[in-house]
């Protein structure tokens, strides 16, 4: 059996309260859906989960969540950093065509606009500033990161499994000088 695709749609914060109550950071277009009531969702580190979601709210615009079996603020500290992950095979597939899973992203052949194939997408960074493809170079192997914005990743073909990347001049050079691992 496959391991399954996981998919960050949050990260715990800190305890709200002491009946257990934590904050999550959202990392999910979908928070209604991720965070209802009687939701389960994995983690990571794996050990500390899975957790059902017993409670969800908004408190001045950040969501606080209630897990079940969580209850008093020391079982919420200890829960602090926890990722909270979704199996990608349990989601329907985006309605924006200019979204994507990120397993759907993973693996696919990266080709360089006007020069053909480059390389190969290896992983989906969600950072605060924007998602970030990590790129590996067929060339030398280096690992290259590309923002995953219209304007360098003019193109994505799903049936193909390519995608098309337009980096600023020197960005792929970067990589050029990166130590061997």
């Amino acid at each position: 059996m496959a391991e399954p695709d996981l998919l960050v749609v949050g990260r715990i914060g800190k305890p709200q309260g002491i009946k257990g109550e934590v904050t999550v950071e959202v990392r999910t277009d979908d928070p209604d859906a991720r965070f209802a009531v009687g939701a389960v969702l994995l983690t990571d580190p794996p050990e500390r989960g899975p957790l059902t979601v017993a409670s969800a709210r908004l408190q001045n615009g950040r969501l606080m969540v209630g897990f079940e079996g969580v209850a008093d603020r020391n079982a919420a500290e200890l829960l602090r950093q926890t990722l909270l992950q979704v199996d990608a095979a349990t989601l329907p597939p985006p309605e924006d065509e200019d979204e994507f899973h990120d397993h759907v992203l993973r693996g696919m052949a990266v080709d360089l606009l006007g020069h053909g194939r480059w390389g190969e997408v290896v992983d989906v960074l969600h950072l605060p500033h924007g998602d970030v493809l990590a790129l590996r170079r067929h060339d030398n192997g280096a690992e290259v990161l590309v923002p995953f914005v219209q304007a360098m990743v003019p193109r994505v073909d799903v049936a193909a499994r390519t995608l098309v990347i337009d980096p600023p001049e020197g960005l792929l050079e970067l990589s050029d000088s990166a130590p061997e691992q």
